[in-house]
């Protein structure tokens, strides 16, 4: 048992001007979390307790498939050289150099570390397979910190890493972490949904991704609610419907039309009367190529193709091109690659095998343009465009590709299902990669197979953010008078509050009760603050705390007032029933977790 007037909670009335979303108005407000710099927080008593209880669900269930480790946070460059992403991860990584000028940087992510463990250490396939992780601080030097403890710059990450003898081993070590976080998550009492996501940096042949809807996401997610589809905008796909084509005019060719003033796509279908599906659009980029064989990095421009009434999904366009990064292109970048202005951009007259050049071209569609027909196209020529336009007859590419982001309200991508997409906001609170060969190949991990034959073991990463996890518990439950967690990951499970702290008769009855339950094996939090009722009720509904037992004149008759936090419902219970009350409340919380 606790006592409210001996700990240190640091409520605040109002939330700082520049906190937006929920979960970062609550932790400052219920004095969970306070801010040391950007994207970086202390994290106070109320605020460790939970992410305690956290951390000891994530522990118990990875201890059922895995081993722990812990690792430094402070790492050399040469593993990081070795994978070859000392070169190529970017800013995102904090570099500095030790006093004899040797170069070091702090761990985001221990891929490199962990292989480099096993390159030492494991030297047959009947030490296969393996699964070490550790729960430790992370950091990235976000550009923009913000949303709290959404997106900072040292963080709590249980990361694990699998290494196994073949595909199907990964199979395995893959399917064990997503039924263990599944299991966390549920625990946790977090509505999550698994999708389909892009590997990124990580690299990888597959990667999953562990998601709360929340407008506070920065993720984007398309979901079809008929059949559980889910996947990232980054990696959705859907049907669409088929589109009318236009009938061609004179010749069939392409024909040069004068379109003054029709920069944009609306002003393009309207001056055509025709549907922005008949348009193509050009968006056109600079994209970063890292260097090979000793050459040095260097941008390249990239043309993307695809339907007027469709955006590029820059993450897909990435991966399409093995670029490094993007950017859209200058005035004086158009004018080298391009004869014509922008709004005015097309594909006719374009030498898709400039790409092989050092300033090449690279002429990317989307696969929506393959087998249309009589299309309308930017002509490179200020106020003019051509229509009768047919891709693969009057211009060609460098390669096609998946580059769109799906809309709402388009179908599912599985055949079988006639449902429509929907998109939301989304916070990612785990990552699972199946890495493959990426790091322990470029690392030199082997290991002699069942044939004696020396075999590189395959990897898998996984990962789940600690703070994610509660601030994506606060962004699902709360209200305008604060937040309430699942008694699994709330810092007490119940606070008694003793109204009038005055009356011996009230005192002595809550610190009773507070002992009783305690002894139970509750979380317990005893009021005792020599303040007003109403301020400590005020308090209660602020700090995430699922119940509350209200101590007041009632008690004068043998009961006491039991608030359930999640459905401001309140009900008068007898002392002599507190427990039993209690017990039910704690099981039936536990039971539509699992049932959920």
């Amino acid at each position: 048992m606790h006592r409210w007037s001996k700990l240190f909670i640091p409520t605040l009335r109002e939330a700082p001007a520049d906190a937006e979303v929920a979960s970062h108005k609550f932790l400052l407000r219920a004095g969970y979390i306070r801010q040391l710099g950007a994207g970086v927080y202390n994290y106070l008593f109320l605020g460790q307790r939970s992410l305690n209880k956290i951390i000891a669900i994530v522990r118990e269930e990875m201890d059922t498939i895995a081993q722990e480790f812990y690792l430094p946070g402070i790492l050399p460059k040469e593993p990081w050289a070795e994978s070859g992403r000392w070169s190529t991860i970017g800013e995102n990584m904090f570099r500095l150099k030790d006093r004899k000028g040797a170069d070091l940087c702090l761990g985001f992510t221990h891929e490199e570390i962990m292989t480099t463990i096993a390159r030492g250490e494991l030297r047959s396939y009947k030490q296969l397979p393996q699964i070490w992780y550790q729960i430790q601080t992370k950091f990235r030097d976000e550009p923009r910190p913000k949303s709290g403890l959404l997106r900072v710059r040292q963080f709590i990450m249980k990361d694990s890493y699998s290494f196994d003898l073949d595909a199907a081993g990964l199979d395995k070590s893959f399917d064990l972490h997503d039924a263990v976080y599944r299991k966390i998550f549920t625990r946790c009492g977090l509505n999550f949904v698994a999708v389909e996501a892009d590997s990124g940096a990580m690299g990888g042949s597959q990667s999953q991704e562990f998601m709360v809807f929340s407008d506070a996401g920065e993720d984007l997610i398309a979901s079809c609610p008929q059949c559980g589809y889910a996947a990232n905008l980054e990696k959705a796909t859907s049907r669409l419907e088929p589109v009318t084509e236009m009938e061609p005019t004179g010749d069939g060719g392409p024909e040069l039309v004068y379109t003054p003033g029709c920069a944009a796509i609306a002003d393009v279908a309207a001056f055509f009367n025709i549907s922005p599906a008949s348009d193509i659009k050009c968006v056109a980029y600079m994209a970063l190529k890292r260097g090979q064989a000793g050459r040095p990095d260097a941008w390249r421009g990239v043309a993307a193709f695809l339907r007027g009434d469709h955006q590029v999904n820059e993450t897909k366009l990435l991966g399409a091109t093995g670029a490094a990064e993007l950017r859209t292109m200058q005035a004086e970048e158009l004018s080298r690659y391009f004869s014509g202005p922008a709004g005015y951009l097309g594909p006719v007259g374009i030498d898709p095998n400039q790409q092989t050049l050092d300033d090449g071209l690279t002429v990317v569609v989307d696969r929506t343009l393959e087998g249309r027909r009589n299309m309308v196209c930017g002509a490179n020529k200020l106020d003019y465009h051509l229509r009768n336009v047919i891709p693969g007859r009057d211009f060609t590419w460098t390669l096609s590709a998946d580059i769109r982001s799906v809309n709402e309200g388009e179908m599912c991508p599985k055949s079988a299902c006639n449902g429509q997409l929907l998109v939301g906001k989304a916070v990612e609170v785990g990552h699972i990669f199946k890495l493959g060969y990426k790091y322990s190949e470029s690392m030199g991990a082997r290991v002699l197979d069942p044939n004696g034959k020396e075999v590189t073991p395959i990897m898998g990463s996984y990962g789940i953010g600690m703070e994610r996890i509660l601030t994506a518990a606060i962004e699902q439950a709360n209200d305008a008078n604060g937040f309430w967690l699942p008694v699994s990951i709330a810092p007490f499970t119940v606070v008694v509050t003793v109204t009038n702290m005055a009356d011996p008769s009230l005192r002595k009855t809550g610190e009773t009760l507070a002992a009783e339950l305690a002894a139970a094996g509750f979380d317990v939090l005893l009021d005792d603050r020599d303040e007003r009722a109403g301020v400590k009720f005020k308090d209660a509904d602020l700090v995430g705390i699922p119940y509350r037992i209200n101590v007041g004149k009632k008690t004068a008759v043998g009961q006491v007032e039991l608030v359930t936090r999640a459905t401001a419902t309140s009900e008068d219970i007898m002392l002599a029933e507190v427990l039993a009350a209690m017990k039910e409340k704690v099981e039936e919380e536990e039971l539509l977790e699992a049932s959920s």
